[in-house]
C-alpha cells in the first residue's frame, strides 16, 4: 500500500491517455470506408482519439467492431499522401513475412483517395509513454523493444517497395532561415526553438556533420523513422511497434538514438519527481543548481540499465552491425531527439519550457561530441 507521511492513499490506475476526438460528422469518408468494409459504424458514445498529428477515432462500431481509424493530414497534401503511402509499404513488406514478430494490429482497410486507415484496435494494449509514466517499461521490456527493432533492421531492403527518399529530420534549411510557410504556420515555442538552434554555430555545424555521416551510410535499413517509446504497444501476449508513417530506408541509428534519446528526456524531465521525493522536502524549498544536477545524474543513473537494456536486446539480433560508427551515430541522434522533443512540446503547446530548454542543453552536449556519450547512454561493447 502507498503512504504518505504514514496516511495510507488509494492506488492510482494504470496511465491511459485519451483525447476526445475530431466530429465525424465533419469526415464522412470515415462512415463510408467502415460501411464498406461492413464494420458498420463508431458508436458516438464509445469513441476517443490519441494524441497525434493526424485525425483518429478509436471504439466499438455497431457491429461490435473494435477498430482505430486515422486520416492522414498535414499542411501539405503531398506530404500526408507520402506518409500514407509508407504505412501501405510496411503492410505490404510485412504481409510478404506473416511470421515476423514484428505483425502488429491488422490493417482491415484503406481508402487511397481520403487517405484514411482502418485498424485492429487491441484490446488492453498500452503505449509505451504510457507504461513509461507509471515507470512500468522496464528493463525486460527495454531488451524486448531492441530486439524489436533490432528485427525490423534485418528485414529486407527492398528499395523497389520502400522510399529511398532522405528522411526531413533535422532539416538543414532553417538551421540558416525559415520559409514564409513555416513561419505562418509555426507557434511560438517552434520559431523560439528555431532561433536557439540557428544561434549556436556549434549546434548547426553539429547537425550537419551527422546529416553527413548518415548520407555516406552504405548499409542502409528499414527503418521505423519516427520511433519513440509511444509507437511500442504492449498487450497481455506480447509488445508490438506502430505507427508506420515514416518508414523508409534509412540509418538505424536514427532508431537507436531516438529510444535512447526517450529514456535521456525522461530523465532530465523526472528531475522535479527525484528532487520532491528527498525526504522532509517542502514545496516552498530553494533548490541549488548543484542540488539539480545531482538529481539529473541520479535520474540518468537510474534509467541507464534500460538504454543498455535496450541495446543489448538490439545486439543480441544484430550484433555484427553494432560498430563505433554505429554507436556514435545513434549518441548523436539521441543528442538530436531533445531539439525533436522540444520542437514537438512547443508545436502542441505554443512554448519552449524550462525543462525542454534544459534537456536541448544535455543534448547539445552529446551532438558535439557523441563519441564520448556512448557509454553514458548505454551504448557501451558488454553485453
Amino acid at each position: 500500500m502507498t503512504t504518505i507521511q504514514g496516511a495510507p492513499i488509494k492506488e492510482s490506475a494504470p496511465t491511459r491517455s485519451r483525447y476526445a476526438p475530431a466530429d465525424l460528422a465533419g469526415v464522412p469518408e470515415v462512415a463510408a470506408l467502415l460501411g464498406t468494409l461492413g464494420l458498420g459504424a463508431f458508436d458516438p458514445d464509445d469513441v476517443t482519439a490519441r494524441v497525434g498529428r493526424n485525425d483518429n477515432w478509436a471504439g466499438t462500431t455497431t457491429t461490435g467492431a473494435r477498430v482505430f481509424v486515422k486520416r492522414l493530414r498535414g499542411p501539405e497534401p503531398a506530404e500526408a499522401r507520402s506518409r500514407y503511402d509508407r504505412i501501405l509499404a510496411y503492410e505490404a513488406l510485412a504481409a510478404r513475412h506473416p511470421g515476423s514478430a514484428l505483425i502488429g494490429p491488422s490493417l482491415l482497410g484503406s481508402d487511397a483517395d481520403a487517405m484514411v486507415v482502418v485498424f485492429e484496435l487491441l484490446e488492453d494494449a498500452r503505449s509505451g509513454s504510457e507504461l513509461n509514466a507509471d515507470d512500468a517499461f522496464d528493463e525486460e521490456l527495454s531488451h524486448r523493444a531492441g530486439q524489436l527493432t533490432g528485427e525490423l533492421h534485418e528485414l529486407p531492403a527492398d528499395a523497389d517497395l520502400l522510399d529511398t527518399t532522405p528522411h526531413p529530420m533535422p532539416p538543414l534549411h532553417p538551421h540558416n532561415a525559415v520559409s514564409l510557410r513555416g513561419l505562418v504556420s509555426s507557434t511560438f515555442g517552434e520559431l523560439e526553438t528555431w532561433r536557439l538552434i540557428q544561434s549556436d554555430r556549434k549546434v548547426v555545424d553539429a547537425l550537419h556533420r551527422l546529416r553527413a555521416a548518415e548520407a555516406a551510410v552504405e548499409d542502409l535499413r528499414p527503418i521505423h523513422g519516427d520511433l519513440r517509446l509511444d509507437q511500442f504497444l504492449l498487450t497481455p501476449q506480447r509488445l508490438l511497434l506502430t505507427d508506420w508513417e515514416e518508414f523508409r530506408l534509412g540509418d538505424p541509428a536514427r532508431d537507436l538514438g531516438a529510444v535512447i534519446g526517450e529514456w535521456l528526456y525522461t530523465a532530465i524531465h523526472g528531475i522535479p519527481r527525484s528532487i520532491g521525493d528527498m525526504p522532509g522536502f517542502t514545496f516552498d524549498q530553494q533548490t541549488s543548481h548543484d542540488e539539480i544536477l545531482e538529481h539529473g545524474v541520479r535520474e540518468l543513473d537510474r534509467l541507464r540499465p534500460r538504454m543498455r537494456s535496450f541495446w543489448d536486446g538490439y545486439r543480441s539480433v544484430r550484433g555484427a552491425a553494432a560498430d563505433d560508427g554505429l554507436r556514435i551515430r545513434a549518441a548523436s541522434y539521441a543528442g538530436w531527439h531533445m531539439f525533436d522533443r522540444m520542437l514537438a512540446t512547443a508545436m502542441v503547446g505554443g512554448r519552449v519550457i524550462a525543462a525542454d530548454r534544459a534537456s536541448a542543453g544535455i543534448g547539445r552536449t552529446i551532438l558535439l561530441a557523441p563519441e564520448s556519450s556512448t557509454d553514458i547512454l548505454g551504448l557501451g561493447d558488454s553485453l
